[in-house]
């Protein structure tokens, strides 16, 4: 091992996934050398003492790799200056950096750290400059430390930096009493992460602290399958398994965890569920509110309510089937009404002449849907506003929570949601918390497409409990009969075989390409999405309306794969930057995949990159006219998305999709995965693959088990 101190001079490469870092960095006796290792993010000009040995790397020749480090501060008046110019502390650019050395000198570091107010002295520093300088450099301090004592337990510098960023000064403080809280708390860390660290801290295996952890741990895992609730069997077995205790301990652990009110225990029949208690809370409320609300007396039209849809039929130029008036003068009639049904039977049709049929009324309609993508769709057709339910609600991310809610309730006489088969349970509770009584509430969908992303299936309980109306719409409009797709989804809704276009037709919406063999399958992909489908649509090959869909991320023709692939071949000239084993180019297609709530972006959302900053590690993405900037820390959350996995595809819709289907799928081979793909396309949906695979996806109908109880309590409520 040898000791190493000096500066550093320019990052070459970063990885916020890994924190793996490259950079050049020069001793004090000017000799400049290639560094590599994990550290938090790093800025030219730091000073860092380093402790590792030298290697030789095949390709990059020779270089030091650090096994650890300590940051220091710079001991000359040049290092401090470059140090401040660095950007590292927020306030201080290289403008004002000479400023305060010129003015300070060698003290400068000390008036930072004892005399901040000092600073004022200095011509550019106000109060509120002050302030932020003030708070970047304590925050340095602080994260430096902390590095310091993580690193003595061999604890990476990467995790000392998330920790930091959550707890602040209470770091030491919650690391030596239950550092099993940073895996509840910071996203990233998971329960593995947590207690490898506590393991090294010093913490017993078999401590009530970690069993506890654990048990949350498996009940966040469930919530992330879909289930509100995990049943206590499971999760002892799980607890046996996994942490080798025995059933005592983790008896004592639950029981621990009950009088602490961290979890809540529930009899379902001979077995008991175990809930996170907000998840506890919110289903119990959304069935109380929900009955509440068919049971609040209704105030109904003060107009021939057919007179007013035939008014709308001459307005449109169109003529309603019996189910759609039905829809129509049932959203008038009831308090909560449910239209669900599949493509082309008219839905968003309904919606519109709901809309003109309330504003005839003089009443006041919100629209909503759970994605940006669906609430602009819904704007379009009804020509009428629409935002996403968190807009609507007023999401305020400083304080994590919704301005609107049951003290200052939602504001108009309708408030209809499309898309309503993505709407997680916790998304369910807060919209009908800001419901006031007098709203009617009319919730549109598809119950036949995959349930939400998050915890619960709501669509289908609340259809199934029959406590509200439900129309469903089975007949396809007639200018939708010429649509394969449209036909195909019903067909694979009733689990009938396919209808393939007759082989001369060259402008069939609906293709099935048959391969047996995945590389000749990931071939014609490449083909279709390379030349042949933007031929077909005059679009460029990277299009975002030419979209991949995998039934899974690992293999050939998988999401991971495919998504290389087509970056390697549709944007191959693109401006990029590495992270870890990847690298995000200017125009690829990319998608967020965690909610966040500060940007106004959620898990599922594609946009396309605009701009890299490649000093600053920054990234611009345009999200259908948003352009949202991604700092190095943040971009864990986006991936690439040229391909997607059919989950990730709901709420989208395309010009033309593309989906590889073979029997190593099995596992994803099911009906309302199926469906799900083949309804996102608008234009052409092309299937590739063996038509064994096709016919095992179109029999198998598994309904999508989750641990929920919302139908049987709403069939219960009396």
């Amino acid at each position: 091992m040898e000791y190493l101190e000096g500066t550093i001079d320019q990052i070459i490469y970063y990885s916020p996934d890994t924190g793996y870092t490259v950079c050049r960095f020069t001793l004090e006796t000017g000799e400049t050398f290639t560094v590599v290792g994990s550290f938090p993010p790093l800025s030219a000009g730091e000073v860092l003492r380093i402790t590792g040995k030298w290697e030789i790397n095949p390709k990059f020749g020779k270089q030091f790799k650090v096994e650890n480090f300590i940051p220091i501060l710079p001991s000359s008046v040049k290092g401090v200056e470059k140090f401040l110019s660095s950007g590292l502390i927020k306030g201080i650019g290289p403008v004002l950096a000479k400023r305060i050395i010129k003015k300070f000198g060698m003290q400068t570091i000390d008036i930072l750290s004892k005399k901040p107010e000092k600073l004022e002295e200095v011509e550019g520093i106000g109060r509120l400059k002050l302030k932020e300088i003030k708070k970047s450099w304590t925050e340095h301090q602080n994260i430096s430390d902390l590095i310091i004592f993580l690193q003595e337990h061999n604890i990476s510098t990467n995790l000392a930096i998330k920790i930091y960023r959550q707890y602040g000064d209470n770091s030491y403080r919650i690391l030596k009493t239950n550092p099993y809280q940073a895996c509840h708390d910071i996203w990233g860390i998971g329960f593995k992460t947590a207690d490898q660290m506590a393991l090294k801290l010093g913490m017993s295996p078999s401590s009530p602290e970690r069993i506890k952890a654990f048990i949350r741990y498996l009940l966040e895992k469930d919530i992330e399958q879909g289930h509100v609730f995990s049943f206590q069997k499971d999760i002892e077995i799980n607890c046996k398994e996994e942490l080798e205790v025995d059933e005592e301990k983790i008896k004592e652990a639950l029981d621990s965890l009950i009088k602490q009110k961290l979890i809540i225990a529930e009899e379902v029949g001979t077995n008991t569920a175990i809930y996170l208690p907000f998840f506890y809370n919110a289903q119990e409320e959304v069935v109380r509110f929900i009955h509440e609300l068919a049971s609040f007396p209704l105030l109904t039209p003060s107009f021939d309510v057919d007179e007013g849809i035939t008014a709308v039929e001459e307005e449109l130029s169109i003529k309603f089937s019996a189910k759609q008036k039905l829809a129509i003068k049932e959203s008038l009639l009831k308090k909560i009404l449910v239209i669900t049904g599949g493509p082309g039977t008219g839905k968003t049709t309904i919606i519109k002449a709901v809309v003109d049929i309330f504003f005839e009324w003089g009443k006041k309609v919100l629209l909503a849907a759970p994605t940006g993508r669906a609430a602009k769709r819904l704007n379009e057709a009804t020509q009428k506003e629409a935002k996403t339910i968190h807009r609507t609600l007023e999401y305020n991310p400083k304080m994590g929570s919704f301005r609107r809610n049951e003290n200052r309730p939602l504001s108009g006489d309708a408030l209809i949601i499309d898309e309503f088969s993505m709407v997680d349970l916790p998304l369910m509770y807060a919209l009908l918390k800001a419901v006031p009584p007098w709203m009617r509430l009319i919730l549109v969908g598809d119950k036949d497409q995959l349930p939400s992303v998050g915890p619960g299936n709501l669509l289908r309980d609340i259809i199934e409990s029959q406590k509200v109306e439900v129309v469903k719409l089975d007949e396809i409009f007639r200018q939708e009969k010429d649509s394969l797709i449209v036909v195909n989804a019903h067909r694979v809704n009733q689990g009938m075989s396919l209808i393939y276009p007759p082989k001369d037709k060259k402008d069939s919406d609906f293709y099935f390409i048959h391969q047996e063999d995945e590389q000749k399958v990931f071939n014609t992909i490449m083909s279709l999405c390379y030349f042949r489908i933007p031929k077909k649509f005059n679009l460029p090959p990277l299009s975002p309306e030419i979209q991949v869909i995998s039934p899974m991320y690992r293999g050939l023709i998988g999401v991971d794969n495919l998504n290389l692939e087509l970056q390697k071949r549709l944007n191959r000239y693109g401006k990029g930057l590495k992270f870890g084993t990847r690298e995000i180019r200017v125009h690829d297609k990319v998608m967020q995949i965690r909610n966040n709530y500060e940007k106004d972006i959620f898990n599922g959302d594609i946009g396309i990159v605009v701009h890299i900053d490649k000093p600053a590690y920054r990234i611009a993405v345009d999200f259908d006219g948003r352009v949202i900037f991604y700092e190095k820390e943040e971009v864990n959350e986006l991936t690439l998305a040229y391909a997607v996995s059919v989950h990730k595809s709901q709420g989208n819709e395309f010009q033309a999709v593309v989906m590889p289907l073979l029997t190593q799928h099995f596992i994803m081979l099911q009906r309302n995965l199926f469906y799900t793909a083949l309804t996102r396309a608008k234009k052409l949906s092309v299937i590739v693959g063996s038509y064994k695979a096709l016919h095992i996806a179109i029999k198998t109908d598994k309904p999508v088990k989750r641990n929920c109880l919302v139908r049987e309590k709403l069939i219960r409520i009396q």
